[in-house]
């Protein structure tokens, strides 16, 4: 009976606890809804720039190929919200019964004083305002000539400052169709071992990174100057279906002129105040306390970065061993001037041969 009556007193605690328990998960799971959906509802604007870009259209200020299926005949479907800042509106979409890509800047709607907080970053655009000298229409073709590169996806139609390009590519590693929300949640070890796991094969990835360093290549030696990767990670690596390399996101590639400008006689304390975009960083004269010309890392040194862990986990035996070495060479360039030219171009060709020799004369080629 004494045990009886010692259970029973026990019971209520247990069914506190339980209850306290129930709470608190019933808290956090609400409080975990409101963040996602509070964030969401910050990244994810298309409505807002929808609204803005119609209003604009209506009063003539722009026009477009599109303006009158997006605004008057509501043709453009809207559907997942790609974005990862809000000032850069990314979504797929359905237009003339095709998937597409809808892009559209919204930055002069954020709140100045979050811009005005945030580190000194700038955010990036696809093609800044153009140099002293170059035409308005020289400008315009320059921007239409890149977008239309086979390394990148093709510009279907505009409205002022919205694009529609062809659907967004398949992403190289299988953490790139995550959420945005979701993506730096995930530790690199992961994202490696997702991108071995669920990946294409190897001669498939090493098709794929001849692709990213011919694009490396036209970024240089382009026929309207100079661009910059300033936001180089392996989510911005797609390919189609026959495994051709095509850039998932234009966003992160600037002007040469556009990131010195920025750089040029900012004041600086440490070289991380020297950053353009994501990872388009350059020295600071801690003397001057100014940022100097010249970045820390050329694109080719960080797409090597990339391909180390993209191309090495599975590589055939025989060429582990030099490829490994060659990329190592590769990640060591320097943005100098003076060394960017010729032995810039003698690494990625050496790279470029060694892996084509491996998949030529292949089902892969």
């Amino acid at each position: 009976m004494g045990e009886n009556l010692s259970k029973k007193g026990r019971l209520p605690g247990l069914r506190v606890k339980y209850v306290f328990l129930l709470w608190l998960g019933i808290f956090v799971g609400s409080w975990l809804v409101y963040v996602h959906y509070s964030t969401y509802a910050e990244l994810c604007r298309g409505h807002v720039c929808q609204v803005v870009i119609c209003d604009q259209y209506r009063k003539g200020i722009i026009s477009g190929s599109i303006c009158q299926d997006l605004c008057n005949l509501h043709k453009v479907e809207w559907r997942a919200c790609l974005s990862s800042v809000p000032g850069r509106q990314v979504y797929s979409g359905l237009w003339q019964g095709k998937e597409v890509t809808i892009k559209c800047g919204i930055e002069e709607g954020l709140n100045s004083k979050a811009r005005s907080d945030a580190a000194p970053r700038q955010e990036l655009v696809l093609f800044d305002k153009p140099t002293r000298g170059t035409s308005i229409k020289e400008f315009r073709e320059m921007t239409l000539s890149f977008l239309k590169e086979d390394h990148a996806s093709r510009l279907l139609g505009s409205c002022g400052d919205l694009y529609v390009t062809e659907g967004v590519p398949h992403g190289s590693w299988h953490g790139a169709a995550l959420p945005p929300l979701l993506r730096p949640l995930l530790p690199s070890a992961l994202h490696t071992a997702l991108q071995q796991w669920l990946g294409p094969a190897w001669p498939w990835r090493a098709k794929i990174a001849i692709g990213l360093l011919e694009f490396v290549e036209e970024l240089f030696h382009g026929a309207y100057g100079t661009f910059y990767m300033c936001e180089t990670t392996l989510a911005n690596v797609g390919y189609t279906a026959k495994y051709d390399f095509k850039m998932a996101d234009l966003q992160q590639v600037a002007p040469e002129a556009a990131v010195r400008r920025f750089l040029r006689g900012r004041h600086c304390e440490h070289s991380a105040d020297c950053t353009y975009g994501r990872d388009c960083r350059a020295p600071c004269d801690k003397l001057m306390r100014q940022c100097k010309g010249d970045l820390i890392q050329p694109n080719l040194a960080k797409v090597c970065e990339l391909l180390r862990d993209y191309l090495l986990p599975g590589a055939p035996a025989d060429l582990r061993e030099e490829l490994g070495k060659q990329l190592r060479t590769c990640t060591t360039l320097s943005g100098l001037a003076s060394q960017v030219e010729a032995h810039h171009s003698l690494v990625l060709s050496h790279l470029k041969t060694l892996l084509w020799k491996k998949i030529s004369n292949t089902k892969y080629s």
